[in-house]
């Protein structure tokens, strides 16, 4: 479950809420409740960012540069999936592999983004943006020199700026996501101690790794 509660039905009174509840699951359903969008995501992102119409609002506006951004939207969703990736939130880079494909895009050029700097599926301008969007996500925004060389020689300074702030969006859903543990990101953490078996006790394993120092 989110950390945060989901609002139901009967709560929303704001007009764009309900409208996504309606579009995304149908007037006759409980998102809160009723579990499940076309995706295959529980939709726990939507009641739960329903608790703040304020955020809601502004957050769905953030969507709509998709129809009024001129940048090709083939670029907008590889720098989202390599954010999601990069972030590690399964939520994001699973739902923008499915927009890729919707797009057309091979799937040999879906499952190499993971390992983007080994495959040889990119344009010059792709690898480029892959490796910006790294910069973005992965080292805060330092991009070397060389890179924006690149995105220069083929993409306009105002779609540049678009793939920067779009990318930058989902870095931060990404980032939400996983914090409030929402939709493929509702996870337990990985990372813990696993236990030592039966008798080990206040066992030294330093000293065992030591040795006698031969």
């Amino acid at each position: 479950m989110p950390r945060l509660r989901e609002v139901r039905r009967a709560e929303v009174s704001d007009d764009r809420i309900r409208y996504y509840y309606d579009r995304l699951f149908a007037p006759d359903r409980d998102p809160a409740v009723d579990h499940g969008t076309a995706t295959g995501s529980p939709g726990d992102w939507w009641t739960v960012f329903a608790l703040s119409p304020e955020v809601f609002r502004h957050a769905v506006r953030g969507f709509a540069l998709y129809r009024e951004a001129r940048l090709d939207p083939v670029l907008r969703e590889l720098g989202q999936c390599r954010a999601g990736w990069a972030r590690g939130s399964t939520f994001v880079f699973s739902q923008h592999c499915k927009q890729m494909r919707a797009l057309g895009v091979s799937e040999e050029r879906i499952q190499a983004i993971p390992h983007w700097q080994t495959a040889d599926c990119y344009s010059e301008l792709e690898r480029a943006l892959l490796a910006y969007t790294d910069g973005l996500v992965l080292d805060g925004g330092r991009v070397h020199d060389e890179i924006f060389t690149i995105l220069r020689a083929h993409l306009p300074d105002e779609e540049i700026l678009l793939f920067t702030y779009i990318t930058c969006m989902y870095d931060m859903h990404a980032t939400i996501s996983k914090a409030l543990r929402l939709e493929f990101d509702n996870r337990d953490e990985p990372v813990h101690e696993v236990a030592a078996p039966d008798g080990y006790g206040s066992r030294d394993i330093a000293d065992d790794l030591a040795g006698d120092g031969r």
